[in-house]
C-alpha cells in the first residue's frame, strides 16, 4: 500500500520537471490549457493545472469521491481504505490529497479524457471544464457548481450596515451541566417534522452582528490574539461574546461545488437537529442567522476546548489523568446512544469534535451533519462521503452509513484516549493509529507500550479494559461490532469497578 503511494511522490517530481519545462515551452504560465488534449496522459498534466484542480476538489474532500470511484485496469478498486487514510494524513505535511491522488493514479497511464469522465460522473463539473471546456455542455441542464468568486467569505465584501438594524439580542444563560435535560427525543428528520429554522424557539441574530462580535471573524487563533477556535468540514468556528458571556460562532463556508441553495439545506437540517436535541453530552445551539449567504450557528462555549487538543496537551494544558479519561469516554459513548437512540447517525465522530466544559464534561459537537432515517436499522447510502478518513469505518470510505459506522469511529477515539496519540502522524510508524491493533494481534507489542506516558492514575486491568471495547468496536465487519448501548454498558462497567 506503500507503494502506491511512493511512486506517485516519484510521479509527482517527474510531472513537476515536465509541467515546468511545458511552461517555459508553450507559455502555460498564465494557465492556458491548449496543448491540453482528451488523449494527454494525466501524468504529463502541469503542476498549475494539477493545483488548479485541487483548488476545488481539496476543500470538501471530494478527492475521497474520486479514490473510491477509481479502478485498475483490472476493474478491482485501487484505493482502499488504509490508502484513502494515507492520503488523508499528507494533508499535515502540507501536501494536496487530490495531486497526491492523481499522480498516483497516472502511473497507470490514464489519460485526460479518463479523468474527465471520472469528474463529471462525481458532479466535479467545474474542474472538468478546465481540461476540456466543451466536456460539460452536456451536463448544462445541470446545476453547474459556482464559479470560485461567487463562493468568497462574505467578510470580504463589503457588507453595509442598515442603519435600522436591530442590536444582538441578550441571550439568557443556560443551566449548569448538571441540571440540563437527558432524554429528550430529537424526533424525525427536519424535512419528515415540517421544522423551520424560525420555530425552533432560538435566538435569531444578523450576519453583521455575529461578524462584528467575532472581530470581523477574525482568523486568528485565540492563542495569537484572534478569534478562531478551530475548523471543520461544513465551516469555521469563531468565539465571541454575547452581554459578556462566551459563546462559539460556527460560520458555514460555500463550496466551489456546492450552491447556495444547498448549502441552506444543510442549514435547515443541522439547526432542526439541534435545536430538538437537548442532552447532557451534546454541545448545547443557542441561536443562528441565516440572512446572507454564509449561515452562521451560535453554540454554548466550551472553555477546555477539543478532547484531540486536551490529549496533545496543547497550550502546555496538563495532561488528563486516567480516572477523568474513562469518565470522558463514557459521557461521549452516552451522548453517541442519545443520537442512535432518537435515529440519527453522527457520522464524524472523533477527538476534535469532543468538546469539554470547565469541569471536563465531554459534549458531541456537529452532529447536525447526522442523517435521520425512520428505518434506521438499514444503511443509508449517499453519494458524498462525510467524515474523517483516519476515524471512517470501511463501509462509510464507500459510503454506506450505518450506526455501526459511529461506533467504529468512536473505537478510533478510545485508542487515542489510552494512547495520547493523534489519529495520524505522518511521522510516525504505525502511522495511523488503529494499525497499533494489527501490531498487537501479531504479538509484536502489548497495549500497555501504547500507553500516554503523560498519563497518571493508570492500571493495566482498566487498560486493558478499554482496549477491548476499542478493538470490538473496531471490527472490519459491521455486523459484528457492538452497538453504542452495548458499548456504553461496558464503559460504565469499567467505572463501577
Amino acid at each position: 500500500m506503500r507503494g502506491i503511494l511512493n511512486r506517485g511522490s516519484r510521479c509527482r517530481a517527474e510531472t513537476n520537471e515536465r509541467g515546468s519545462s511545458r511552461v517555459e515551452q508553450h507559455g502555460e504560465k498564465s494557465g492556458m490549457n491548449n496543448s491540453i488534449t482528451p488523449s494527454t496522459h494525466v501524468r504529463c498534466l502541469g503542476y498549475g493545472m494539477m493545483k488548479q484542480l485541487a483548488d476545488f476538489i481539496d476543500p470538501q474532500e471530494g478527492w475521497k469521491k474520486l479514490a473510491v470511484d477509481i479502478k485498475n485496469p483490472s476493474g478491482t478498486t485501487r484505493y482502499n481504505q488504509m490508502h484513502i487514510r494515507r492520503f488523508e494524513a499528507l494533508k499535515q505535511v502540507g501536501k494536496s490529497p487530490t495531486c497526491e491522488l492523481l499522480y498516483d493514479w497516472g502511473t497507470l497511464n490514464c489519460t485526460v479524457s479518463d479523468l474527465v469522465d471520472l469528474l463529471i460522473r462525481n458532479q466535479f463539473l467545474t474542474p472538468a471544464s478546465l481540461l476540456l471546456p466543451d466536456s460539460v455542455l452536456v451536463e448544462e441542464k445541470s446545476t453547474v457548481a459556482l464559479p470560485l468568486q461567487d463562493t468568497m467569505c462574505l467578510n470580504e465584501k463589503e457588507i453595509p450596515r442598515q442603519e435600522n438594524q436591530i442590536p444582538p439580542p441578550v441571550l439568557a444563560l443556560s443551566a449548569p451541566d448538571n441540571v440540563l435535560p437527558t432524554s429528550i427525543s430529537c424526533g424525525l428528520s427536519t424535512e419528515e417534522s415540517g421544522l423551520h429554522v424560525h420555530d425552533t424557539g432560538l435566538q435569531s441574530f444578523s450576519f453583521h452582528d455575529l461578524r462584528s462580535l467575532t472581530n470581523n471573524f477574525d482568523d486568528r487563533t485565540v492563542s495569537a490574539g484572534g478569534n478562531k477556535l478551530g475548523e471543520g468540514g461544513f465551516g469555521i468556528v469563531y468565539k465571541g461574546f454575547i452581554s459578556g458571556r462566551p459563546v462559539a460562532v460556527k460560520r458555514l463556508t460555500a463550496l466551489t461545488d456546492v450552491n447556495v441553495e444547498d448549502l441552506k439545506k444543510q442549514f435547515d437540517q443541522e439547526i432542526g437537529i439541534m435545536a430538538k436535541c437537548q442532552h447532557e453530552n451534546l454541545v448545547e445551539l443557542l441561536g443562528f442567522s441565516n440572512d446572507f449567504d454564509q449561515p452562521c450557528l451560535v453554540y454554548d462555549y466550551m472553555p477546555n476546548g477539543s478532547l484531540l487538543d486536551r490529549l496533545a496537551c496543547l497550550d502546555n494544558t496538563a495532561p488528563i489523568p486516567w480516572g477523568r479519561r474513562c469518565y470522558i469516554a463514557q459521557g461521549a459513548s452516552n451522548g453517541i446512544c442519545f443520537l442512535h437512540e432518537n435515529n440519527h447517525i453522527h457520522r464524524d465522530i472523533k477527538s476534535a469534535n469532543i468538546l469539554l466544559t470547565e469541569t471536563f464534561v465531554p459534549k458531541l459537537s456537529d452532529f447536525g451533519l447526522a442523517r435521520a432515517s425512520v428505518k434506521f436499522t438499514h444503511t443509508i447510502l449517499t453519494e458524498r462521503i462525510v467524515g474523517t478518513a483516519a476515524y471512517m469505518a470501511p463501509e462509510a470510505l464507500r459510503g454506506e452509513i450505518t450506526p455501526k459506522s459511529d461506533v467504529f469511529s468512536f473505537g478510533v477515539v478510545l485508542l487515542e484516549i489510552i494512547t495520547g496519540l493523534s489519529p495520524v502522524d505522518e511521522n510516525r510508524e504505525p502511522q495511523l493509529l488503529l494499525s497499533i491493533k494489527e501490531e498487537i494481534e501479531d504479538e509484536e507489542k502489548t497495549i500497555e507500550d501504547y500507553v500516554d506516558e503523560k498519563m497518571s492514575g493508570w492500571n493495566i486491568t482498566s487498560i486493558e479494559q478499554m482496549y477491548s471495547i476499542a478493538c470490538q468496536c473496531l471490527n472490519e465487519k459491521k455486523n459484528r461490532r457492538p452497538d453504542i448501548v452495548k458499548v456504553k454498558q461496558h464503559l460504565q462497567e469499567m467505572l463501577i469497578e
